[in-house]
């Protein structure tokens, strides 16, 4: 069995429940516009593939709002701030950690997010990704307090809304081998990954499952393979890929 058979039998097997899986794709790291965005808004043009694109406030240019403006595919997600590593080797690098006053990191945020607001408008959803998806857990209660509705990061949630008012939905599948010398992940592993995630959102509560992309890291190989995939899900049945302001709410 090849793997894009077995996403197949999948597909068919969430028919066979009377159940459509979401899927949702979000790319990472956006703040202008470089070839790289422009190949990867041009994917989804040409696809028809709805892409949430997470932009980093304090580098944000007019330039990547203008280029946006007439793609309705695109939404706005908000990237941290800066994509500023704050943690102490041998931590792992964390943007939204404990290393300073937690006043001092929402006060950014909120700055981020009034960034994003003013160049992009409505395109841009109140929804927090966290720099290398890592989030120190006393600051996500003061998400929803400051404004946000949404959280997301990696891997399959603890919870659906993991404080009040606080909405998170997750990626699951990152295209890119980062320990493996930065290069795709190849297609028999990405595959395989985004079947478990659909298999283990059949037997539990439906979790969206998304899709990772980095546009300013990927080689040929991931470009081909997130061509063919977003070409693929046009043609399953019960796999939708949902816009992020669907998942989200509007």
């Amino acid at each position: 069995m090849t793997s894009w058979q077995a996403l197949a039998d999948e597909d068919a097997r969430w028919g066979e429940a009377g159940r459509v899986a979401e899927l949702w794709w979000r790319d990472d790291d956006a703040s202008d516009v470089t070839p790289s965005l422009d190949r990867l808004v041009e994917l989804a043009r040409d696809t028809g593939t709805p892409l949430a694109l997470a932009v980093v406030p304090a580098q944000a240019t007019s330039a990547l709002a203008e280029r946006l403006a007439d793609e309705p595919l695109v939404d706005v997600l908000q990237h941290g701030y800066a994509h500023a590593n704050h943690a102490l080797a041998p931590e792992k690098n964390i943007e939204l950690g404990t290393q300073r006053p937690a006043m001092m990191t929402l006060g950014e945020l909120a700055t981020g997010w009034m960034a994003l607001e003013r160049l992009f408008g409505s395109r841009a959803l109140p929804v927090m990704v966290p720099p290398w998806n890592r989030i120190a857990p006393v600051l996500v209660p003061t998400l929803p307090e400051i404004g946000y509705r949404g959280l997301s990061t990696f891997g399959p949630r603890a919870r659906v809304h993991p404080v009040r008012g606080l909405l998170q939905v997750n990626t699951h599948v990152d295209l890119i081998d980062w320990k493996g010398g930065r290069v795709f992940a190849g297609e028999d592993a990405a595959l395989g990954v985004l079947v478990t995630a659909l298999e283990r959102a059949r037997s539990g509560g439906g979790e969206p499952v998304g899709i990772l992309s980095h546009h300013l890291a990927m080689d040929a190989g991931a470009w081909d393979f997130l061509r063919s995939l977003c070409e693929r899900m046009r043609t399953l049945e019960n796999i939708r890929v949902r816009p992020s302001r669907a998942l989200f709410g509007p």
